[in-house]
């Protein structure tokens, strides 16, 4: 029997015994999460129908905490899962996915069963859970982790990935990490305040090349697969003070697969980064380079959710609703040139330009390109199979896959009122991010007041506005929020294609708050568009239909 066939019921049964024990220091802790939705039908939106009445995503997590052992573990409903989610039919399902026991002692720090890992930036590993995405691409295994050692920390791991409700035998991973706290070690650099560190990661893909064979279309030959895909990654961390800079390089051996289109270059990437901060004033300068880097535990798949790695995106992560109308998505197989900017910039109070309550003023430039290339045509027209694909010139710049200008000014104008306020520039390239649609521009304007009515009371607005001669043209959006200590709030908003379609998407909520519950109700429509966080996006189909939204922590 395969490990971690018998590792789920030895965790489950050992935390149960753990747990109902009544021991000095033992602490239980836990959540549960509900979001569904009563589907309704609106072809003015294209929100289809469902045969349930209810959809939702239902989650409860239980941990059991002590000096020396942790465990915990997750039920999951998906049985009916809210709309996108089940674009794919394996994610349907309902069970125990994730549990876990951890031994603790004296710097030591042993996990059996389901965890996650991130080796520096996630070049070359990054398991996470992502409920909004429906990610949730865990190891099931086992872990070790050693920080014993002054300024050592060592990391070893092996498991099979969760892909939905899967665990398969025939693909594995694993990896080791290894940091060094060099101010440790050289006292010349702890006396001057500097805190370096340098670290290097190694991790292993193996996939039976026979499970998933490739076939070269139009031709009798089948491609010859790797077994084992290696990746590493070096990094250097330095700090003094207010200066903050980062290196790292990953590389990725040979690794055909659906999303690069069945070539066997290598991947690489390298990213440097630098930030400065002093009081009232911050900077960041950012640029990475990355090509090929689509790493993942099932070749034949091109979704998100058998990612072992991350390519972390250089773009702003907006949060208003028309700044957040186009994100960007890291192009991991084919690579890019991205480069980030950001400043902020705090002007003091009784100043001409910071009044009596100061102002605060950011600037962020976010600029991504695909990589030149020559030879091949580029991936997104398709590669041919088998080939080493494209020649790339190292920093040369291909065509612009994204960019964001834009300026935010946060004024305080009483002690009950302030104001933000936004403009941002953005050019998206719709057929790279999404497969078509061609390049779209945009400028976005937000206006943003806030006004505490008294010790209880805050009333909130948002008023934005988006122009663009691309696309379903011009967007309005308003919202108001009122906010009622300790217990509610209260919103209405829509979003209006004025431009095109003449489309109100409307939505009203009403949340709740009490001791450790939270409880949102909410109707109205959504409309279609992506979903990105962290580079990583997921399609939003249209819906309409009645929200309940239930959270508590224990």
């Amino acid at each position: 029997m395969q490990l971690h066939k018998w590792l789920l019921p030895a965790a489950a049964a050992a935390l149960c015994a753990y747990g109902a024990q009544a021991q000095e220091g033992v602490t239980v802790h836990g959540s549960v999460q509900a979001n569904t939705l009563m589907p309704q039908s609106d072809s003015e939106i294209n929100a289809k129908e469902y045969d349930e009445a209810l959809l939702g995503n239902v989650y409860a997590d239980l941990g059991v905490y002590s000096k020396y052992l942790d465990g915990g573990l997750r039920v999951e409903y998906l049985q009916h899962p809210l709309p996108g989610f089940d674009s794919d039919p394996n994610f349907k399902g309902w069970g125990v996915p994730n549990i876990y026991l951890k031994g603790k002692f004296k710097g030591m720090e042993l996990t059996a069963g389901d965890f996650y890992e991130q080796f520096g930036s996630g070049f070359i590993l990054r398991t996470y859970e992502d409920r909004p995405l429906g990610i949730d691409n865990s190891i099931r295994g086992a872990r070790l982790k050693v920080n014993a050692l002054k300024g050592v920390r060592f990391t070893a791991l092996g498991g099979v990935q969760r892909r939905f409700w899967n665990w398969s035998d025939k693909r594995t991973l694993g990896g080791t990490d290894l940091e060094l706290q060099l101010d440790d070690y050289i006292g010349k650099l702890s006396r001057n305040g500097i805190a370096w560190t340098a670290a290097a990661s190694y991790v292993l893909k193996s996939e039976d090349p026979d499970v998933d064979p490739v076939d070269i279309p139009g031709q009798p030959l089948r491609l010859k697969l790797p077994r084992n895909v290696s990746a590493m990654d070096f990094r250097t961390h330095f700090n003094k003070g207010s200066i903050d800079l980062l290196g790292e390089y990953a590389w990725k051996g040979s690794d055909p697969s659906a999303g690069n289109g069945y070539i066997y270059k290598p991947g690489n990437a390298a990213m440097l980064s630098a930030t400065f901060s002093r009081t009232g004033w911050s900077a960041l300068v950012q640029a990475k380079r990355s090509e090929n880097m689509a790493y993942r535990s099932r070749r034949a798949t091109n979704d998100i959710y058998s990612y072992i790695n991350n390519m972390p995106p250089f773009s702003y992560q907006h949060t208003y609703s028309l700044a957040a109308m186009y994100p960007y998505g890291t192009q991991a197989a084919t690579g890019e040139w991205a480069f980030q900017a950001a400043t902020a910039y705090t002007f003091k109070r009784k100043t001409a330009l910071g009044g009596k309550y100061g102002t605060k003023v950011k600037l962020n430039v976010s600029y991504i390109t695909g990589l030149k290339t020559e030879g091949e045509t580029p991936l997104k027209y398709g590669y041919t199979y088998g080939t080493n694909g494209p020649k790339t010139s190292f920093f040369g710049l291909g065509d612009r896959f994204y960019e964001d200008i834009n300026v935010q000014v946060e004024k305080k104008v009483s002690s009950d009122l302030q104001f933000n306020f936004m403009y941002m520039y953005q050019a998206y390239n719709k057929t790279v991010v999404e497969g078509e649609g061609g390049n779209i521009y945009s400028s976005i304007f937000v206006v943003e007041p806030k006004y505490r009515i008294n010790k209880k009371l805050t009333l909130r607005s948002e008023l934005q506005y988006l122009h663009t001669r691309q696309d379903k043209k011009d967007w309005a959006y308003g919202l108001v929020e009122l906010s009622v200590l300790p217990y509610l709030m209260f919103s209405v908003s829509d979003q209006w294609n004025f431009g095109s379609t003449g489309t109100h998407y409307y939505m009203a909520t009403v949340t709740g708050n009490y001791k450790s519950n939270r409880l949102m109700l909410g109707y109205g429509r959504t409309r279609q568009g992506f979903d990105c966080s962290g580079g990583v996006c997921r399609e939003v189909p249209a819906q309409r239909g009645f929200q309940l939204v239930y959270n508590y922590n224990f």
